[in-house]
Order: C-alpha cells, then sequence, then structure tokens
C-alpha cells in the first residue's frame, strides 16, 4: 500500500527533459530561460509584470520591500497563515498586526481588518489578505481600505496559482501578488516564488531588491557610467534570484498547470461527496474559482489528534495548517500576543487537518482516506 503525503510534486519525462536541456545550455543562472518563465506567468496571469524570485517568502520580503515599507510602519495581515507572511514585515524593520479570519472562508475578514484599521495609527502601509487553501475571496473591500488608508495591497497568493476570481485568475487585483512554487504547490520549481505587478515602478523596484539592489541598466544609472561594464548599487537587496534550471522546470510544469488545478477540483469534489453526511467531520468552505491547495477538515478538538495518529498508522500523512502566527512563542514574546486574541483562527486552528490533495493521486486514493475516517469514527 503506498504511502499518501499531504501534498506531492508531479514530475515527469518532459520535465526532466527540459531541466537537462537547461543544465548543458550556456546559462545556468542570470539567462533566457527566467524572462520566458516571467513572460509565461504574466500572459497566463493576465498581468503586466512578474518578477521570479528563490523562494515563495523572497517574493514576499520582495514584496514588502518594493512597497517602500520601513521601521515605524505596520502590515497587516491574517493569523490563519504560514509564518512567512508576517515575518517579512520584521524583515525590514515594520511591525506585523493581525486581523481575524471569517470562519466561512478561512481568510482574513473584511469587517474585521475594517475595525482593526480604525484601531490602530494610520501607519498601517501595506493590507496583506491571504487565499488560504486557494479560497478567491472577495478583494474589493480590501482594495477599498487600501485606498482609504494609503496602504498597499498585497495578496498572499502562494495557495492560489491557476485559481480564478470572477472572470480573471487570481494574481490580477492587488497592487502585487506574491506566488509559491514550493514541490506541494500547483506547480515546481524545487523552491520558488514570484511577483506580479501591473506596476512598472514596482517592477523595476522587484528587480533591483532580487539582485543585490544593483542595477545595469542605462536608462536607471544614477552615477555618470564610466564604460560599458557600469553597474550600481541603488537599494539594499539580496540574492534572491531563481536559476535557469529551475525556470526550465517551471516552464515545463506550466503546461499541466490547468490540468493540476482541474484535478485537485475534481479530488476535492469526491472527498466533499464522500464525506457528506459523516457525523463529526465539518468540511472546508468551497466556492467558484477555488484552486484546492488544500482540503483543510474540521473534527472535535479532543478527536483530532487521535484521527492524525490513526490515519498516520495507515500510511496517510496529513498536516495542520496553520498554528495562528500570533501564537507562536516569538510573537507572544516579543508582541505580547495571548490566547483568545484571536478566536476563529484558534479555534478553526484546534480542529483543522489537512487530508492529502495532490493531482497525483486517484479516486481510490481519496476512498481510501475517507474509509480511514469512516472507520475511526465508528470505532470510537
Amino acid at each position: 500500500m503506498k504511502s499518501l503525503a499531504y501534498g506531492k510534486q508531479w514530475i515527469n519525462e518532459e520535465d526532466i527533459d527540459a531541466v537537462m536541456e537547461a543544465l548543458r545550455g550556456d546559462w545556468l543562472t542570470q539567462g533566457p530561460m527566467v524572462e520566458r518563465f516571467e513572460n509565461a506567468l504574466a500572459d497566463y496571469l493576465g498581468v503586466k509584470h512578474v518578477v521570479v524570485f528563490s523562494s515563495g517568502t523572497a517574493a514576499l520580503h520582495g514584496a514588502v520591500a518594493a512597497a517602500g515599507l520601513r521601521p515605524g510602519d505596520r502590515l497587516l495581515t491574517t493569523p490563519l497563515t504560514f509564518v512567512a507572511t508576517a515575518n517579512v514585515a520584521l524583515y525590514v524593520g515594520a511591525e506585523p498586526v493581525f486581523a481575524d479570519i471569517d470562519r466561512g472562508t478561512l481568510c482574513m475578514d473584511p469587517r474585521k481588518t475594517d475595525q482593526r484599521l480604525s484601531e490602530l495609527p494610520r501607519n498601517v502601509r501595506a493590507i496583506v489578505p491571504v487565499s488560504f487553501a486557494g479560497y478567491p475571496f472577495e478583494i474589493e473591500s480590501f482594495r477599498a481600505m487600501a485606498r482609504e488608508n494609503d496602504a498597499i495591497l498585497i495578496e498572499d497568493a502562494c495557495h492560489s496559482l491557476g485559481g480564478d476570481r470572477e472572470d480573471h485568475r487570481i494574481g490580477f487585483d492587488a497592487d502585487m501578488t506574491a506566488l509559491s512554487f514550493h514541490p506541494v504547490k500547483h506547480i515546481t520549481t524545487c523552491e520558488g516564488g514570484a511577483v506580479a505587478t501591473g506596476y512598472t515602478e514596482l517592477d523595476r523596484r522587484l528587480r533591483l531588491f532580487r539582485n543585490h539592489g544593483v542595477t545595469r541598466s542605462p536608462d536607471q544609472f544614477k552615477n555618470v557610467p564610466d564604460g560599458p561594464w557600469h553597474s550600481e548599487m541603488q537599494m539594499l537587496g539580496f540574492n534572491y534570484r531563481l536559476s535557469d534550471v529551475h525556470c526550465a522546470l517551471g516552464l515545463s510544469q506550466m503546461k499541466r498547470l490547468d490540468f493540476f488545478v482541474a484535478r485537485r477540483r475534481e479530488l476535492s469534489s469526491l472527498y466533499r461527496g464522500l464525506l457528506a453526511g459523516l457525523d463529526g467531520v465539518y468540511q472546508p468552505p468551497a466556492a467558484e474559482g477555488h484552486a484546492c491547495h488544500l482540503f483543510p477538515l474540521q473534527v472535535a478538538p479532543e478527536v483530532r489528534g487521535a484521527l492524525f495518529t490513526h490515519l498516520a498508522e495507515h500510511d496517510i500523512r496529513a498536516q495542520v495548517h496553520y498554528p495562528p502566527v500570533p501564537m507562536h512563542p516569538y510573537y507572544k514574546n516579543r508582541f505580547g500576543y495571548r490566547p483568545g486574541d484571536f478566536p476563529e483562527a484558534e479555534s478553526f486552528y484546534a480542529s483543522a487537518i489537512s487530508l492529502p490533495l495532490y493531482p497525483l493521486m486517484d479516486d481510490e486514493d481519496v476512498e481510501r482516506v475517507v474509509d480511514c475516517i469512516r472507520d475511526f469514527f465508528k470505532k470510537r
């Protein structure tokens, strides 16, 4: 019986051939494959610019740096996310603050966001909602709040590549949208990420930031060039470049992106049908355009640990997404957060368990997971 992880990449021979071709080429990094991958992503998302980074975290870091966050500023985001969404504020000297989730979407609640903005001084420079698990939350209210508070809107869409919001792809609506290409995501470059934006100035800052803050573009020089070799460091940046080898893999994977998303949706639909009517389990929110990165089931907190162990005993490796960021020891110690500060996110976390969901799964794999869950509750 095969082991089922909560998520897993799908690498085929075409992907391997694409990587081998890049390895045999003249460029391993900073070559033409990077621009090709960026252009393919921009065309797919329907945006003007995409800048690829070495990870999803690096992409988020680039976005807050390009937004100009600095010490004294605040970044407002959801507590129900991976720590990177909040940590990048700390990387630039800003403070992350949080607005609780809407249990109907598992995404940041617009009403609570508006309330938090009214409670805080007007130095919230970035609002960063997360399309958790791939849910295409309603974004217009966040756009309005960003305008009213002179803040930049950054969507953390690291769960959502290939998802749709009304008549367009997720990635189109915010000032900047961050993506991830980790192996459990919709496509993979091993590690990797990207930022999509419609603004040329933000694109310029993002490209500077990922390359040590250095430019070699004559039209951007501030000093008089002293030769054709001239380059300038114009901001403090990092080496967050994604190599041509990684981009070759990403380009190959994009050929199957729509298939990957469609298969995730099929598997999620199968889970929903098989779990319907099972006492003691609560299904995650559904929506048109959902990218179906995760299938976070909810069960009673007192049985969650036992179910997790029961699944593992049958070689089904579930996961839990996520401990609320403010409840991590670092955040409690530094900012004084305490249990009860974000009741909706904390309640969800106490009951959540993410079931295996990835395109390589067969229908029979989903049936096996559900049978195992049914057996658990039957025995209890």
